[in-house]
């Protein structure tokens, strides 16, 4: 096993679904015991440290927090008793909750951070409750963490072909939202004594089923945006006209123009709430996307490419607040959040390369 390997298996052991703070500490300690940074662990969990000084400046950006295990990757039983992840390797893959997302990226920043020899600022930072909805992200930034450029380390291997290391320099944001119908009940019997709120919230779904979502074009793909209604709540008893409905609607937003979903509150009762709404995300330096690219070419032997991703990631907070951000990272579609999660050794090995890389040519833009 070489360091990146070891490494990437000890964050990948430690349980950070319900509290980040045992992989946050540790990936603080090996910063201050391997760097000459500045380290430190803010108020929401995130760890973020600087080294070396200039006008510009470059985030290694990862987040330390992971979806909850199956049970088949928990270890209940230890020699100090306490619960760990359970942490294979297998066919040259590291097998273990948060290997693919994405402690393994996190564990190749890291060495990054360490060995690279930056003309300018050089930041690490690994964030926590990112898979809350981005609330590490906002608390930083909050703070004014707001660095010039960003690489975010999820995943962009495998998108333009098998294997491949690519760059995404796009990817879509998601609304959630819930409408709202109201009424007035009467009995079944008589239903024009009464307002059915059901059929209100009917109405309100026709009016966002006849919206166009809007399209980008970016690095020669077209990126669409989505609009579904995915839960449908209202109702008391078969007899009963109901007073009160529920839609809840699961929006993919991308750069710059949003679907007019307010239009709903057109119709009379109705109103809507939005719940959560996570940023897509945009590369508007072209020059910083295809340095790159450079770095991911050189790191691998096959020919990466610009491409856009469906997810959404903290790239889209920084990039809000400010800063020029890629996604760049060893996991493939599908590998997170399963029971049999798993990233590439080999992958995460060129993902180093690529992010030293990156850190020592990124002034070149």
């Amino acid at each position: 096993m070489n360091e990146l390997d070891e490494l990437a298996a000890e964050l990948v052991s430690i349980p950070s679904h319900d509290d980040e703070t045992a992989a946050g500490e540790r990936i603080a300690d090996w910063l201050d015991a391997e760097t000459a940074a500045s380290v430190r662990i803010d108020e929401a969990g995130n760890v973020i440290a600087r080294r070396g000084s200039g006008d510009r400046s470059l985030a290694l950006v990862g987040h330390h927090d992971v979806v909850p295990p199956d049970e088949s990757q928990v270890a209940s039983e230890t020699l100090d008793g306490a619960d760990e992840y359970v942490v294979e390797r297998r066919d040259g893959r590291l097998h273990g909750r948060g290997s693919a997302d994405m402690k393994g990226a996190v564990a190749a920043a890291m060495l990054a951070f360490r060995d690279a020899d930056p003309s300018g600022e050089l930041v690490f930072a690994s964030f926590a409750g990112e898979e809350q909805g981005g609330v590490g992200a906002q608390a930083a930034i909050e703070s004014g963490f707001c660095p010039e450029y960003a690489v975010v380390g999820e995943g962009s291997t495998g998108y333009s072909a098998p294997g491949v290391t690519d760059v995404a320099v796009a990817h879509k944001g998601r609304r959630a939202s819930t409408v709202r119908a109201s009424g007035q009940s009467a009995h079944a019997s008589n239903p024009s004594e009464g307002e059915n709120a059901i059929y209100r919230a009917c109405d309100a779904v026709d009016e966002l089923r006849a919206l166009d979502v809007p399209t980008v074009e970016v690095a020669g793909e077209e990126l669409s945006g989505s609009l579904v209604a995915t839960e449908v709540e209202g109702g008391t008893a078969w007899n009963v006209v109901p007073d009160a409905c529920e839609v809840t609607v699961d929006e993919r937003t991308v750069p710059g123009e949003r679907a007019p979903i307010e239009r709903v509150e057109s119709i009379s009762g109705v109103g809507v709430e939005i719940e959560q709404d996570l940023p897509p995300m945009r590369c508007g330096d072209d020059a910083f996307a295809e340095t790159v690219l450079d770095a991911a070419a050189e790191a691998q032997d096959a020919a990466p490419e610009l491409v856009t991703k469906p997810h959404a990631t903290d790239a889209g907070w920084l990039s809000q607040a400010g800063t020029t951000c890629v996604v760049c990272g060893p996991a493939e579609p599908g590998e997170a959040h399963t029971e049999d999660e798993s990233v590439s050794l080999a992958v995460l090995e060129r993902c180093y390369e690529l992010y030293r890389g990156v850190a020592e040519r990124w002034p070149a833009v």
